[in-house]
């Protein structure tokens, strides 16, 4: 019988450990899958603002929420922010909750 509450005070004792790993895997995996989607939504972006489509129709035809655009002289830098909560305890306080995640991209003024 002491067995069987050794080894249940243990698995007590392991099993928050267990769960913090488990969500941090979680909150990681998931900041990565959403800065590749972002990634590919930049080139979406890219191509509706060279058409002339205006920063809140890509907004709306993208489901963005916030879009950046800063022109130079010969370059314009398109930059899409993504914010994502942190549910993990601890790992929210590392990496600040909601995490802003952005991408951006280059591309050259057309003159002519």
């Amino acid at each position: 019988m002491k067995k069987k509450g050794q080894a249940l005070v243990e698995f007590i004792i392991i099993l928050p450990v267990f769960l913090i790993l488990l969500l941090g895997v979680f909150d990681i995996g998931k900041l990565f899958y959403m800065k590749i989607r972002l990634e590919d939504q930049i080139s979406d972006v890219v191509d509706l603002y060279k058409k002339g489509e205006s920063q809140e129709n890509i907004k709306n035809k993208l489901d963005i929420e916030e879009i950046d655009v800063k022109k130079e002289d010969t370059l314009t830098n398109l930059t899409i922010y993504k914010n994502i909560s942190i549910i993990t305890p601890g790992l929210n306080l590392i990496l600040k909750n909601p995490y802003k995640i952005e991408v951006s991209r280059s591309i050259l003024n057309e003159t002519g």
